[in-house]
């Protein structure tokens, strides 16, 4: 997009000192950026805490005034989340609109859905976050659809009393709807998982925070394993360039599969409303036998990073699995790459030997508890030699007169479906 497209804004913020402030608002920028917008300044105040009217103090808030003027800026975009009565008192005060974190997180994950899932979650995580503000200008700006007559019992209120109890019970309503949506979707999708699962494939998920990565590393694989090479996934340097989990089965050359996942990235302050929305969307995650976290490591925020993703796995429910940490974009370093120490390997992305020791550390740990055996298949059970030849790792066949001779390496589960055809060593 051209820059003479984006809304300029003034991104603002509240030191605390309670947490990384430098970080949060660069963060801040950079979800700006990924919702069309340009900051064209960035305005900062030392409180202990907000100011419960205007969130700024007076000062600040003239001073963000005059800045609003001379630099044309179209909206305020805070870096916390702000209590209605502050969006509508800085809004007074300023002459355009204010948006705060949440707001802008909403915003973003709507332009970026696409699957009817995806929809559903953020439509239902942007009514949630509506519903205590809708006597402010913010609920225009997110797309509300309110009600219109005022009868019933409302006869002995205020028109604006009654007007905000209306579209209260006509929001609620359509969170209802949503769920009652999103209930269905999720049927479809517990089907589509119990189909992968049937097959009994290792699930290995892509984990970490949004821009990492994951996509690019992702699609490196797929070309080299994939089963179908057309379905590699988007890759967009931005924040949340898609929100929907992909899964791929991907195939090594000794027959091994595992379905591979990239989950939706993780950003610090991730509003309440969306981890709920998306926690079926990081099933995957949740249902993984090896998580790899991947992280930015030309990123000096990249401690704070993991901190994110090692919290919203917690709010999602993740239990502790086993765990590899990628440290992407070497490129962008001095350090050197491939380089492993245990189970973090520093990697970039589109370097193939890379590529070759990320795939040989997966192997590793998902492929451990398989089992090396000869079988003795009779001649009438040739549905078991091309299960063989197709899920195991065959290392030779031989024909005998009684029946085919088989030396594979298999999972603990094939070994015991199997175990009556083999071999004692």
């Amino acid at each position: 997009m051209d820059n003479s497209e984006l809304v300029p804004v003034i991104n603002i913020g509240l030191n605390t000192g309670r947490y990384n402030f430098d970080y949060a608002m660069e963060e801040l920028k950079a979800l700006s950026e990924a919702n069309n917008m340009k900051v064209v300044e960035t305005t900062v105040q030392n409180l202990s805490q907000p100011v419960a009217g205007t969130y700024f103090g007076t000062g600040k808030v003239e001073e963000l005034r005059d800045i609003v003027v001379d630099t044309g800026a179209e909206i305020v975009v805070a870096n916390d989340e702000l209590t209605p009565s502050q969006i509508r008192n800085l809004e007074k005060i300023v002459k355009v609109p204010v948006m705060d974190r949440t707001g802008l997180i909403l915003a973003i994950f709507a332009n970026r859905a696409q699957s009817r899932e995806a929809k559903l979650q953020v439509q239902l995580a942007k009514l949630q976050y509506q519903m205590p503000r809708l006597h402010t200008a913010m609920n225009q700006r997110l797309d509300q659809q309110t009600g219109t007559s005022s009868g019933g019992g409302f006869t002995n209120r205020g028109a604006g009393e009654a007007q905000i109890e209306l579209n209260r019970r006509t929001v609620q309503r359509q969170i209802n709807h949503v769920r009652h949506e999103l209930k269905d979707v999720d049927k479809s999708a517990e089907v589509k998982r119990q189909q992968r699962e049937k097959i009994q494939l290792p699930n290995v998920a892509l984990i970490g925070y949004t821009n990492a990565g994951k996509s690019t590393i992702m699609n490196e694989l797929i070309k080299r394993y994939g089963m179908n090479e057309d379905k590699q996934v988007m890759v967009k340097n931005m924040l949340f360039a898609t929100l929907d989990t992909s899964v791929r089965q991907l195939q090594f050359d000794d027959s091994k599969k595992l379905l591979l996942s990239d989950t939706v990235g993780f950003v610090s302050q991730l509003p309440t409303t969306l981890v709920e929305a998306f926690k079926s969307t990081l099933y995957e995650a949740a249902n993984a036998d090896l998580l790899i976290q991947v992280v930015d490591y030309s990123s000096p925020n990249r401690i704070d990073m993991m901190s994110t993703t090692k919290k919203t796995l917690t709010e999602i429910g993740v239990p502790d699995l086993p765990m590899i940490t990628v440290y992407n974009k070497a490129d962008l370093t001095d350090n050197e790459y491939p380089s492993r120490a245990g189970d973090e390997i520093v990697v970039s992305a589109k370097d193939p030997a890379s590529i070759d020791l990320l795939v040989q550390v997966i192997r590793e740990k998902v492929f451990k508890n398989y089992v090396t055996a000869t079988f003795l298949i009779p001649f009438e059970k040739g549905d078991v030699v091309s299960y063989l030849n197709e899920h195991a790792s065959v290392k030779s066949t031989d024909y005998l007169e009684n029946g085919t001779k088989i030396e594979a390496e298999v999972t603990n589960v094939d070994y015991k479906r199997f175990e009556k055809y083999v071999l004692e060593q």
